[in-house]
C-alpha cells in the first residue's frame, strides 16, 4: 500500500473515528518509532538536534525526544517559531517537556546564524518540522531553516516525510530536506517513489501506528 497525502489525512481519521484511538495516543506512538529508529542511526558521543515545526509532525518530534531522553540521550530540541503557537496534541507534549524541566529554544530569523553553528556538530538531526500536509511553497525562516539542515554535514532522520516534499506529487515545494532515512507511517506516501522522492528520503522504515496494515487497507 502507498498513500497520498489525502489518503494518509483519511488514514488518520479512520485511526480516531472507527477504531477510537486518539490522535495524543497516534503521536505517541510515531514519536516512540522515531526515537527507536533514532538510537539506531546514534554513533559516539556527538550531539543530537530534534528540530520541530509547530503542528503534529513537530508533535512527534517533542515525543521522540522524550524517548531519547528515557534512554539516556539528550537531545538539543528546537522549535521554528514560538512556544505560544503550538495548539492542540502537539501543545500537550510541548507542556510534558516543560513540566519535565526541559528546555525547548525557540529559533526565528534572527537566529538562523546561530542556528547554523549550533547543528554544525551534531552527530544526527531530526527533521519534525513539515509533515504530509504541506501545501504551497515553503520560503522565509522554513526555507532557510531547511537549507541550514542540509548544510550541516549531519545525517538526517526525517519524520514522516522530508520536511518541504510533496507527499502526492514527489516534487519539492521551494526547498526540501535531504534526509538519510525517513522513518513514515502505516505506509510510504506516494511522493516517496516518485519523481525527486527517491532521492531524498533515503532509507524508508515504515513503522505501524497500533492497527494492522491489512486491516486499514479493508475500509480505505
Amino acid at each position: 500500500m502507498v498513500l497520498t497525502a489525502e489518503q494518509a489525512k483519511a488514514t488518520d481519521r479512520l485511526l480516531r473515528e472507527r477504531f477510537g484511538i486518539s490522535t495524543l495516543v497516534l503521536m505517541e506512538n510515531a514519536g516512540r518509532s522515531v526515537a527507536e529508529e533514532a538510537l539506531g542511526m546514534l554513533k559516539g558521543d556527538k550531539p543530537t538536534a530534534v528540530i520541530c515545526g509547530k503542528g503534529n509532525n513537530g508533535g512527534d518530534g517533542f515525543v521522540a525526544a522524550r524517548h531519547l531522553m528515557a534512554r539516556g540521550v539528550k537531545p538539543d530540541i528546537l522549535l521554528a517559531g514560538k512556544s505560544a503557537d503550538v495548539r492542540n496534541e502537539a501543545r500537550a507534549n510541548l507542556d510534558i517537556l516543560a513540566a519535565m524541566g526541559v528546555r525547548v529554544t525557540e529559533i526565528d530569523e534572527k537566529d538562523l546564524p546561530l542556528l547554523k553553528a549550533r547543528i554544525s556538530s551534531c552527530g544526527l538531526i531530526i527533521d519534525a518540522l513539515l509533515g504530509v500536509g504541506l501545501t504551497g511553497t515553503v520560503k522565509g525562516p522554513f526555507k532557510v531553516l531547511i537549507e541550514a539542515i542540509n548544510g550541516s554535514g549531519a545525517p538526517v532522520l526525517a519524520v514522516d516525510i522530508p520536511s518541504g516534499l510533496d507527499a502526492t506529487t514527489g516534487l519539492i515545494l521551494g526547498a526540501c530536506v535531504r534526509a538519510r532515512k525517513t522513518v513514515t507511517f502505516i505506509a510510504p506516501k506516494r511522493g516517496m517513489t516518485v519523481a525527486e522522492g527517491p532521492g531524498l528520503c533515503g532509507e524508508i522504515a515504515v513503522r505501524g501506528l497500533g492497527v494492522p496494515t491489512e486491516t486499514l487497507e479493508r475500509f480505505l
